[in-house]
């Protein structure tokens, strides 16, 4: 099945010769010329339905004429000023809003930086600085971004932390609580939540539960394959942070703005975390990401402990204030959470019919459909991930993979049901097609992901 991708594959090629390889993880040769809602163009005249939104970036869709029109009444008056020694207030009416949207009615702050990885170096200062300890408790399987103490935190790929050692100290992992692949090998019946049990296992024999400053966990895991946690085990969590004095932080970079059918993922286990990091979607696209924490926290910290040039650039505040705005004028949380039940439910019929399938999971428009090669067994089937991924970009739907065998189902949350529906309709008649042996071995030549 071939299309015409010429003008993309040329500037393929040219970007492999001038762009660091490090600063890739190749899927498809789509080269983007231009984007409208859940569509997007190649250079070649070729369209997609978005099933991706640019790695959970897109929320608003592409292009969305609200954001492109703050964006340019922005540039119009002036691009930057310097808000490390004076002020702009797109960046005060931002924080205002950001701290009435995240959870916990405590007085809160927000300090300002360029990507969520920036963000995750920021919340190992403030818990540092805030608490006088020095470690931090992050998870196995945890991806939270490529600046050294993001490194630091992630336990999710060896090539990110090969020959650029040592990385921070004071950083341990723990087991994430996943029960569709529990590392203690239990099932839910039979679950003493032994994942927990670890955790206080190292308090009490290597780990001084009084040194440690922060645990930093993503409610939801999403480069793990969006793997929800059980409540009992984030209200335990919670609870032996307060007991202990260790602030629990949440990374939502990922599954924060409305993505998981809640502003943020936290929300759906009742939690009031001390710090929120975001990033991603935070200003649809333009870079900037934001900690919000408790007052008393943040100015723990001093100047200029945590200060970029064009932290909370104006241009891109006021596409995060349109972004804001285009959530709550469109009801884009409930809609996200509305279309996610329907997305799920499609997705559990097709489990019922294809033995591929082995689990379906996920909150609001951020899903995974886990592939396997025997469901008794688990096995991953990563070459399955690959052909229908591919397959699908050649029937006109973006659709990626992650932790090798998991479709990444994430559409912009301004995607309609009937985009929805034909999107999952390719999904489906591609699923029959690797089943049936007709996807070629082209793809696996083409496509690397992670």
């Amino acid at each position: 099945m071939k299309k015409n991708i010429k003008k993309c594959i040329e500037i393929v090629e040219r970007d492999s010769k001038v762009i660091a390889k490090a600063s890739r993880a190749p899927y498809f040769p789509v080269v983007m010329k231009s984007g409208n809602g859940a569509i997007l163009e190649d250079m070649d005249g070729n369209k997609y339905i978005d099933m991706f939104s640019s790695a959970a970036v897109l929320n608003t869709g592409h292009s969305h004429p609200k954001v492109i029109q703050a964006i340019k009444d922005q540039v119009d008056n002036f691009i930057h000023f310097s808000t490390d020694y004076m002020y702009v207030e797109p960046q005060v009416q931002l924080a205002e809003m950001l701290t009435q949207i995240t959870p916990g009615k405590f007085t809160k702050k927000v300090c300002f930086g360029l990507s969520g990885s920036d963000g995750n170096d920021g919340v190992i200062k403030l818990a540092r600085s805030y608490t006088k300890r020095t470690k931090i408790i992050s998870f196995i399987g945890s991806y939270h971004g490529s600046t050294y103490g993001a490194i630091s935190l992630s336990a999710i790929s060896l090539n990110m932390r090969r020959k650029i050692g040592p990385l921070l100290p004071e950083i341990y992992h723990m087991p994430y609580p996943n029960c569709y692949r529990c590392a203690f090998a239990k099932k839910k019946e039979s679950c003493s939540m032994e994942c927990f049990k670890y955790m206080k296992m190292a308090f009490e024999n290597y780990i001084p539960s009084e040194e440690v400053a922060a645990i930093i966990m993503e409610p939801i895991a999403g480069d793990l394959g969006f793997v929800l946690p059980p409540q009992k085990y984030m209200t335990e969590l919670h609870n032996l942070c307060k007991t202990k004095g260790i602030l629990f932080i949440v990374d939502e970079v990922q599954q924060g703005f409305g993505r998981t059918g809640k502003w943020f993922s936290i929300e759906h286990f009742g939690i009031n975390p001390d710090i929120i990091i975001m990033g991603k979607s935070i200003a649809s696209g333009l870079p900037l990401s934001a900690i919000v924490a408790r007052e008393e926290i943040v100015d723990a910290l001093e100047m200029p402990a945590h200060l970029f040039t064009v932290q909370g650039n104006p241009v891109c505040t006021k596409a995060a204030i349109a972004t804001i705005e285009v959530i709550q004028q469109e009801k884009l949380v409930e809609h996200a959470n509305v279309l996610g039940e329907y997305m799920k439910n499609r997705f559990n019929h097709m489990k019922e019919k294809y033995e591929l399938i082995g689990d379906v999971r996920g909150k609001g428009l951020s899903i995974g459909v886990e592939l396997v090669k025997d469901r008794m067994t688990k096995e991953k089937d990563t070459q399955a991930a690959i052909k229908i991924c591919y397959r699908c970009w050649e029937k006109g739907v973006l659709l990626i993979f992650l932790a090798e065998n998991i479709l990444r189902v994430q559409p912009p949350l301004v995607i309609t049901e009937k985009e929805v529906d034909r999107a999952l309709d390719i999904i489906e008649e591609t699923i029959k097609e690797y089943i049936d042996g007709e996807i070629t071995d082209e793809a696996l030549e083409v496509v690397k992901g992670w």
